[in-house]
């Protein structure tokens, strides 16, 4: 039997994927693919909650209690921890930044 995990949002992470639809939305002119954006990371995040540890764990030159997960989402990266049964979802960064000194 499969092990249930609850989803935790943290606000940084409301903060990032609200700019990156606003900026989509606004400065690029285009709202429908901003949603899209923003459906496409939900049910990406709520796919992954059925087995978020099933996948390889991201190797950070930090030392960390809890190792992120990543889910590629587009041209974008969410980044979560697993912390007992709780799927905590952390980040939502554009890929081509320095992820390494964002984390």
């Amino acid at each position: 039997m499969n092990k249930k995990f609850t989803l935790r949002y943290l606000p940084l992470f409301e903060q990032d994927l609200r700019a990156a639809r606003n900026y989509i939305a606004q400065n690029l002119g285009n709202p429908t693919a901003a949603l899209r954006l923003v459906e496409d990371t939900e049910k990406a995040i709520l796919k992954r909650l059925e087995n978020p540890l099933s996948y390889e764990p991201h190797h950070s030159s930090r030392d960390r209690h809890s190792p992120y997960y990543l889910i590629n989402i587009r041209n974008y990266t969410v980044f979560y921890v697993v912390i007992g049964e709780v799927m905590e979802v952390r980040r939502f960064v554009y890929s081509r930044r320095d992820l390494p000194n964002i984390l």
